[in-house]
């Protein structure tokens, strides 16, 4: 009566053994494997699948952006496509939870008749993005290749096209480049520049040099100097503009022990330093009222006297002046005093802008280019007529320093040895490249829409702004050019969020 019962344990005993080895079997596989039951739930994950996803029949998930849940409806979803495969343990690809995997179906029937599969899972994502990025590094590279070949072709393309122009850098390179410091060009304007400096130098006059930004004012002062009697002598050069009127004044006179707080001793200014020689105060038309009472008294009596003392000092400085304002219009407007003005504009030169001397422009920028062809290890040696056109087209509001800063660019970014129009970069655009529609009628058009008081305000700060560049940002000129107390236009300023000093 026993054997049936004792062959029954047996047996149980023989699946749990084979269950269990099985079991283990699984659990080492560095593959992941899952059983599915009727493709609705998981009966079963060995180690490496719960080291991958998490102990998801636990609830438990290895992936912060998925739960647990979602992770098993995903690999549900997974068994359920690979159910169109068209054999068993036909490999498929599939995306789940960000991974690249590969998987494979296998049926079975348990031993409880249930409908399983087994779910085999090898994870591709190390594989796939390796695969990728050579992918993108190959088509990075066949996308350089492709670009640097259509340059090359676009080069020999512009090569060919200017090769029957003249070339203006041909004679002219051969040439003996101008000495370090003078003023380049031959046109007749410049030429009486030169017998101006020429004439001048040797006395000990006061020059005053006037001229737009970026004219070479610096560059005339610097002449005068070195072809002067006292050019082994010591020389200054100071920006009035750059410098708070206060320390000016101690800078250029010096001071007094207690004059002010933190002059523990007596100090020498500027002007006793340079005793004997030369002193280059640019920006002049810039200083204070007290500024220019002082300056006056060494022009006229060549005497100084410290900040914070009373004892006049003699000093013999020969003073050479430099700004690029109106001083005549500054005089009228009550900002500089007439009699300094007369002191200083003893002699004055004045030294034109680049658009009344365009003759000096191929001049200019041969002597640029050669300059920075070597700053940048440039082969520069092709400058094509079409280039220079567009260079004598253009008004140079910044004059030779707004040239030499297209020429530097220019030689910079030139690709071969010839610079080309795409390599001509203005800071202010030319007449010709400005776009059409700059008419009152076009100007009223972009103000369409706004209320009348509207308009008005724009207009009245177009006006304020144009004046103001035009004073190069002189309060006092623009007021009197204006007709306005300076109360009313600073308010005006204020309104409309005006700075002058952005205009300087």
């Amino acid at each position: 009566m026993n054997v049936p019962h004792t062959l029954m344990n047996d047996t149980r005993q023989d699946i749990e053994r084979l269950i269990h080895n099985q079991k283990s079997l699984l659990d080492v596989m560095p593959s992941m494997v899952l059983i599915i039951k009727e493709h609705d739930s998981i009966e079963y994950m060995n180690a490496s699948a719960n080291l991958f996803f998490g102990n998801l029949l636990e609830g438990e998930s290895s992936n912060r952006l998925y739960t647990a849940e979602e992770t098993i409806n995903a690999l549900l979803l997974l068994s359920r496509k690979g159910q169109t495969q068209k054999k068993p343990g036909e490999k498929l690809e599939e995306k789940i939870n960000g991974y690249h995997v590969q998987y494979a179906m296998a049926p079975f029937i348990g031993y409880r008749g249930d409908r399983l599969s087994w779910l085999f899972i090898h994870d591709l994502t190390e594989e796939k993005n390796h695969i990728e990025e050579l992918s993108l590094f190959h088509k990075s590279i066949e996308t350089i290749l492709t670009d640097k070949i259509n340059e090359l072709k676009e080069s020999e393309r512009i090569r060919q096209s200017l090769s029957q122009e003249l070339n203006h850098l041909k004679d002219h390179l051969v040439k003996k480049e101008p000495a370090e410091g003078t003023m380049v060009g031959n046109s007749k304007a410049l030429r009486e520049l030169r017998d101006m400096v020429s004439q001048v130098a040797k006395s000990d006059a006061t020059v005053l040099i006037t001229g737009e930004s970026g004219t070479g004012k610096e560059l005339v002062a610097n002449l005068i100097r070195e072809t002067s009697n006292r050019n082994d002598k010591p020389f200054l050069k100071i920006n009035c503009n750059a410098i708070n009127d206060s320390l000016l004044e101690s800078d250029l006179f010096g001071y007094e022990k207690g004059a002010f707080t933190g002059a523990d001793s007596k100090r020498k200014g500027k002007f006793e330093v340079v005793d004997g020689g030369t002193i280059f105060l640019d920006e002049i038309g810039d200083i204070s009222p007290r500024m220019q009472a002082a300056m006056l008294r060494v022009l006229q009596d060549g005497e100084l006297i410290r900040v914070g003392g009373n004892t006049p000092v003699k000093v013999d400085v020969r003073i050479i002046a430099a700004t690029n304002a109106d001083l005549a219009k500054a005089v009228q407007a009550g900002t500089f005093r007439l009699d300094l003005y007369y002191r200083l504009n003893i002699i004055n030169i004045s030294i034109p802008p680049l658009r009344q001397r365009k003759e000096d422009i191929v001049d200019l920028v041969t002597h640029f280019v050669r300059r920075y062809r070597q700053a940048f290890k440039k082969d520069i040696n092709f400058l094509p007529q079409s280039v220079i056109n567009r260079l004598l087209r253009h008004e140079w509001p910044g004059n030779v320093r707004e040239l030499e800063n297209v020429i530097q660019r220019a030689v910079l970014m030139a690709k071969g040895n010839i610079v080309t129009e795409n390599e001509l970069i203005f800071d202010t655009p030319a007449e010709s490249d400005q776009p059409t529609g700059s008419s009152p009628t076009s100007y009223l058009k972009r103000l369409e829409g706004m209320p009348l008081k509207g308009m008005i305000a724009e207009l009245e700060r177009e006006i304020i702004l144009h004046s103001l560049e035009k004073h190069r940002g002189n309060v006092a000129l623009t007021a009197s050019d204006l007709q306005l107390g300076k109360t009313a236009f600073y308010d005006k300023m204020k309104r409309y969020d005006i700075v002058p000093k952005e205009l300087k």
